[in-house]
C-alpha cells in the first residue's frame, strides 16, 4: 500500500508539475493577444466595441481565470484551484460558441478595414509572435481546454480516494466533462454545417435542398447502380444524410458553369426504407446491396468489400 501511495504521488507530482508549466505558456501565449491586440485596439478605436466583442469574445475573462488557477498552482493548491477554476469553464463554451462568427467577423474586417488589416500585420511581425498568426492564437483557448482533460484525469487517477483533494478534484473532472459535452456538441454542429454547405455547392442548381435543419450528414462515396433490365452498370456519386440518400452523376467536363458540379439523379427519403446485403458476406471480392423503398428498389454494388460493409452500417444505422 505505501508503494502504491509513493507511485501514486510521483506521478501526480509530476502532473501538477507538467499542469503549471504548461499554464504558465499558455498564459503567455493568451497575454500576446490580449497586449498587443485587445488592449491596444480598444484604446485606439480601429474596431468598433461590438466587432471587438465579438472577435475576441470572453478571452480576458479566459486569461483572468487562468491567472488565478497559476497562482493557486504556485503555492501547491492543487484541489482548490481546480475547484475555483472550474466555476469559470461555461467561459470556455461560450468561447466556443462564438468561434465560427468570429472568425467571420475577423476575415470581414481584414477585408474592408484597411487599418485594421495593417495594424493586424504590424503586430504579427513583432518577435515575441515567432511567426504565428492571430488566427492561430485565437484557437489556442479550445486547444487548452482539451488538454485541461487529460490533466485533471491524470491527477483525479493518481490521487489517493481518502485524500482530502480527492472530492474537490472529482467535483473538478464531473464540470469539465459537462463543458466538455457541450463544447463536442458544438464543434460537431459546425462540422456537419460545413459539410452540408460543401454538398449544396457541390450540387447543380438550387432544386435540391440540401441545407435543412435537423439533418446529419454521415458519408459520401462512388457506387455501382445494377440497373433492373439488362443495361450496363452505372457508376454515381451518393451523400448519405440522417434522414434521406442522394444519388449524383457528374456534369459534362466541358459544360461552361458545372464542369465540376454534380447533377441530382435521385432523392430516397429513408424513414421507408429497408435495407439488405444481398452478397458481401463472406470474403468474396466486393458485395451488393439492395435498398428498397415503396415504389421502387435500388441495387447498390461495390468491388471493394470492406466499402460496401461500411456503408451497409451506415445506411442501416440512418434508417434505423
Amino acid at each position: 500500500v505505501e508503494e502504491q501511495r509513493a507511485r501514486w504521488e510521483r506521478k501526480r507530482s509530476r502532473t501538477a508539475k507538467e499542469l503549471l508549466e504548461t499554464e504558465h505558456k499558455y498564459l503567455e501565449q493568451l497575454d500576446l493577444v490580449i497586449t498587443f491586440f485587445v488592449t491596444i485596439l480598444k484604446a485606439k478605436g480601429t474596431l468598433k466595441p461590438a466587432v471587438l466583442e465579438t472577435i475576441f469574445g470572453p478571452l480576458e475573462s479566459i486569461y483572468s481565470a487562468s491567472h488565478v488557477l497559476s497562482l493557486h498552482l504556485e503555492k501547491g493548491n492543487l484541489g482548490q484551484g481546480l475547484e475555483n477554476f472550474c466555476q469559470n469553464l461555461e467561459l470556455y463554451g461560450h468561447y466556443a460558441e462564438n468561434l465560427e462568427q468570429a472568425n467571420k467577423n475577423l476575415k470581414e474586417q481584414l477585408r474592408k478595414n484597411k487599418s485594421f488589416r495593417r495594424f493586424k500585420k504590424l503586430q504579427e511581425t513583432r518577435p515575441q509572435f515567432q511567426d504565428r498568426k492571430l488566427e492561430d492564437l485565437l484557437l489556442l483557448p479550445l486547444q487548452r481546454f482539451h488538454q485541461y482533460k487529460h490533466f485533471l484525469g491524470d491527477l483525479l487517477e493518481n490521487t489517493s480516494p481518502d485524500s482530502a483533494e480527492y472530492p474537490k478534484l472529482a467535483k473538478s473532472v464531473k464540470s469539465l466533462s459537462v463543458v466538455s459535452q457541450w463544447v463536442q456538441d458544438i464543434i460537431r454542429k459546425r462540422e456537419n454545417s460545413l459539410h452540408l454547405l460543401r454538398v449544396q455547392k457541390l450540387l447543380k442548381g438550387q432544386k435540391t435542398q440540401v441545407l435543412t435543419p435537423g439533418r446529419w450528414y454521415i458519408r459520401e462515396g462512388w457506387l455501382l447502380v445494377v440497373p433492373s433490365k439488362g443495361e450496363e452498370l452505372k457508376r454515381r456519386m451518393f451523400f448519405l444524410f440522417s434522414d434521406i440518400l442522394i444519388a449524383t452523376k457528374p456534369c459534362h467536363p466541358l459544360h461552361l458553369l458545372n464542369s465540376n458540379k454534380l447533377a441530382c439523379q435521385a432523392v430516397y427519403p429513408l424513414h421507408q426504407c429497408v435495407v439488405d446485403k444481398v452478397f458481401g458476406h463472406t470474403q468474396s471480392q466486393g458485395g451488393l446491396l439492395s435498398l428498397s423503398f415503396p415504389h421502387k428498389t435500388l441495387l447498390l454494388m461495390s468491388s471493394d468489400q470492406e466499402d460496401i460493409n461500411d456503408w451497409y452500417r451506415s445506411l442501416t444505422a440512418a434508417v434505423r
